[in-house]
């Protein structure tokens, strides 16, 4: 006798027959939007803050860059594991591969890139954007001699 895994039960078709009888119509949110991560961004006087929700993961899997006025989140997680059994000559190996990247736009004239801090926390990222100091202007009067 030979057993053969349910298809009905991979992750694919749930969603799909999902998608295909209860989606709501109305709701306009893309589905990939679900495994691209939340972001809040709040503007205080002295600075933007950025608090991206990502639980699960480690302060080492996140890669923050600057390149080009573009400050991007990113992060890569791979995983892999294997049982066997050799007296039922059963061998199982699953893997999993995920990955988000966000990008946003920085106005380098209004924003001090290299005062720019992160710290992980609770499963939330949160970025500190501060702001360029302006020099106060200088009203000066100038005496014609």
């Amino acid at each position: 006798m030979t057993l053969v895994r349910n298809r009905f039960r991979q992750n694919a078709f749930p969603a799909l027959f999902d998608d295909a009888f209860f989606k709501d119509f109305f709701d306009a949110t893309p589905r990939f939007s679900k495994e691209v991560p939340a972001v809040n961004i709040k503007e205080t006087e002295g600075a933007f803050q950025v608090e991206l929700a990502a639980p699960g993961l480690k302060k080492e899997d996140f890669n923050i860059s600057i390149e080009n006025n573009v400050l991007t989140i990113s992060t890569e997680s791979k995983s892999e594991s294997s049982s066997t059994d050799q007296e039922a000559k059963y061998t199982r190996r699953e893997f999993s591969y995920s990955s988000f990247s966000r990008s946003f736009t920085l106005d380098e004239q209004h924003i001090d890139v290299d005062g720019i801090s992160a710290n992980y926390d609770s499963g939330v990222l949160h970025l500190s954007i501060p702001k360029k100091v302006e020099p106060e202007k200088v009203k000066k009067s100038i005496e014609i001699q």
